[in-house]
């Protein structure tokens, strides 16, 4: 709920939930290594992937998927590869989050500084 008040309150500094970052991602960073997918276009599609699926953890989901379909009925052989894929999930989640607190503090950081000049 506080997101979606400040989204209102300070339309300006508060980024969209789509917007892709309008500020140089190695600002502030010596260095900083670059996200790579690694399940390709075609892997994808052959495993049937929806497209709400088809993040940086689509290789861990094809593997999960394909250990599942391997032994079933004895699916809880498969532990281990969803609790990689749902890590995998969750350190996702938590870089996407910085990074939407890291353009919205950019954004605000501008402001200020306009406002100074």
């Amino acid at each position: 709920m506080g997101n979606a008040v400040t989204h209102y309150l300070k339309p300006d500094v508060m980024p969209g939930p789509d917007v892709v970052p309008s500020f140089d991602p190695m600002l502030g960073f010596e260095s900083r290594k670059e996200r790579v997918m690694i399940a390709t276009k075609e892997e994808m599609e052959s495993a049937k992937l929806p497209l709400e699926d088809r993040d940086y953890c689509a290789h861990k989901l094809i593997q999960y998927r394909s250990c599942r379909a391997d032994t079933f009925p004895f699916v809880y052989k498969c532990a281990h590869e969803k609790h990689e894929y749902l890590t995998c999930e969750y350190e996702d989640y938590v870089l996407r989050m910085k990074e939407f607190e890291r353009e919205r503090r950019l954004l605000e950081r501008q402001k200020r500084l306009a406002g100074k000049a």
